[in-house]
């Protein structure tokens, strides 16, 4: 279970990939206005399918951003970690609209799990029982 929450951890703050210590005071006024808009964000319902595209793609953003991880880690010049993040971002655009999902969606469900751990517990069960049947059918 422990696994389960730190993927989405790592889904969720992968979404923001620039978070080096040369960017800390700019993650630091991006967390502030994060809780601002959270705190006005208004509550909503979401269907099971969205929350089971957000599952998905949450896993393929975590294996995007373990990937980039490495290459930002491994890029010399503030240039280079910049088309590095540019890529890693378009990456994971790419795999929440595959997913079926709007990136606004997306990142609004991501919201109402870190404020609602019901929701999350109902995530993390969709995102366990897709990954069981993923590995029934390789």
């Amino acid at each position: 279970m422990q696994r389960m929450t730190a993927l989405f951890s790592a889904a969720l703050l992968s979404l923001g990939l620039a978070a080096t210590q040369a960017q800390a005071q700019q993650d630091e006024a991006a967390a502030n206005n994060a809780e601002q808009a959270q705190a006005t964000a208004p509550a909503q319902d979401f269907s099971d399918s969205q929350l089971q595209q957000f599952a998905d793609a949450s896993k393929e953003i975590a294996v995007i951003s373990q990937e980039y991880t490495k290459q930002l880690q491994a890029a010399e010049g503030e240039q280079a970690q910049e088309d590095v993040r540019k890529e890693a971002n378009d990456e994971m655009v790419k795999a929440v609209q595959d997913s079926g999902l709007e990136v606004d969606t997306f990142n609004a469900i991501g919201q109402a799990i870190q404020q609602d751990p019901e929701l999350m517990q109902r995530v993390q069960e969709m995102a366990k029982a897709s990954t069981a049947s993923e590995g029934e059918n390789s």
